[in-house]
């Protein structure tokens, strides 16, 4: 993973994902989806050898998608191990560093935290408005953006990535995240004019896309 699209990302960016305008609060953890506790406990100790590793980290990717609906117990073993990681920062980076699905997913999540922090920069908004304005529905987007375009837009799409993730449909969430970095790269330069503070967007926005097709090609 590129450096600086993660240095971007807040520590708290499941919280962040949390207050979005739609989360994975209201739907509910699939049977059969769990930590194992010896896992945790081997990891959190420092004992664990690469290969609980790496079982452990697909297991954490996969709950990830209903990290606001976990039960008490699965919570607690989550924040063992994100504690120990230093923080949710920590948690992207070390899931980054295992091949597969988790590498996967902590690159889209990394996306999905950018979207969430500039949907509601109003340079960007307004940039993404007058782009829609010529292009009512960007390509890969027309199933899910809604006619208006405002603070929500961008966080919208972020909720849909996540659920496309929690329903197990991995290869539609890359298409949906990849189609979303394209069209904020492309109002990038607009959103600097309007606001030279997103000065980076474009620059991240490419890099997490070239994180995300070389994830997926290998998951």
């Amino acid at each position: 993973m590129h450096d600086k699209p993660l240095s971007k990302i807040v520590d708290e960016l499941l919280r962040l994902r949390h207050d979005a305008s739609g989360t994975s609060r209201d739907r509910s953890k699939p049977d059969g989806f769990s930590l194992d506790g010896e896992l945790v406990s081997g990891f959190v100790a420092g004992t664990l050898d690469p290969r609980g590793e790496a079982e452990l980290a697909d297991q954490v990717a996969r709950l990830l998608p209903f990290h606001w609906v976990l039960p008490t117990t699965l919570t607690e073993e989550m924040t063992r191990v994100i504690d120990h990681l230093g923080g949710q920062r920590g948690l992207m980076a070390w899931l980054d560093r295992q091949p597969g699905l988790p590498r996967l997913v902590a690159r889209l999540y990394v996306l999905m935290g950018l979207l969430d922090q500039y949907s509601e920069e109003s340079a960007v908004v307004t940039a993404l408005r007058e782009s829609r304005e010529e292009t009512p529905y960007p390509a890969g987007l027309e199933e899910y953006l809604v006619p208006d375009t405002d603070d929500e837009t961008l966080a919208g799409l972020s909720f849909k990535i996540e659920e496309l993730l929690g329903d197990g449909l991995e290869k539609k969430a890359v298409e949906l995240a990849l189609s979303t970095a394209a069209w904020v790269d492309d109002v990038a330069a607009r959103a600097e004019q309007l606001d030279p503070e997103v000065g980076d967007l474009a620059e991240l926005m490419e890099h997490t896309r070239e994180d995300i097709q070389a994830s997926a090609a290998r998951a």
